[in-house]
């Protein structure tokens, strides 16, 4: 019988116990998804969409930075996909942007317009409110005044009272 050791790969250490580095031919190999970089790195040649603004961004040369600071992400994009996004790009800004005019114009006129009548409400809703009066009995069937003297009267009731058993604890 022969023992054949399996092939051990350019990572295996048995001396080291742990964690150790996988290699790059493990299989684990590319997961589909785009790559984004923040504003302001060094990257390679090539198209760059910004998430923020749609915009794309032509780097020349490589090392180049991106535009922009930490914040702002960007996406490599193909060239045939830049040759296939720029037109309907192009094409949505003829479409929407003298809606977008239209939308300005519109609210500019709108807002003086709303100040009018915000100003008539404010005026209605100061004549029709009732006006505050703090202490005052609503919906007991006495008025104000009739309120305040019964509890006048309580107050001098009880001032006698408490004067009575003073002096009579006096004694």
């Amino acid at each position: 019988m022969s023992s054949r050791v399996p092939e051990r790969g350019p990572d295996f250490s048995p001396l080291v116990s742990g964690i150790v580095p996988i290699s790059k031919g493990t299989g684990l190999g590319h997961t589909g998804t785009m790559k984004t970089t923040s504003g302001g790195s060094a990257v390679k040649s090539g198209y760059y969409l910004s998430r923020a603004n749609w915009e794309i961004v032509p780097v020349q040369h490589d090392g180049e930075r991106l535009p922009g600071g930490v914040a702002d992400h960007y996406m490599k994009v193909p060239l045939a996909v830049v040759f296939t996004v720029m037109p309907v790009l192009g094409g949505l800004m003829v479409v929407f942007l003298p809606f977008i005019g239209l939308a300005l114009v519109a609210k500019q006129i709108a807002k003086p317009v709303a100040g009018l009548f915000h100003r008539s409400a404010q005026d209605l809703a100061a004549t029709v409110t009732p006006g505050w009066a703090p202490g005052a009995a609503h919906f007991t069937g006495k008025s104000a005044e009739e309120g305040r003297a019964g509890a006048n009267d309580r107050l001098d009731r009880l001032a006698k009272e408490i004067e009575e058993r003073r002096e009579a604890g006096k004694r």
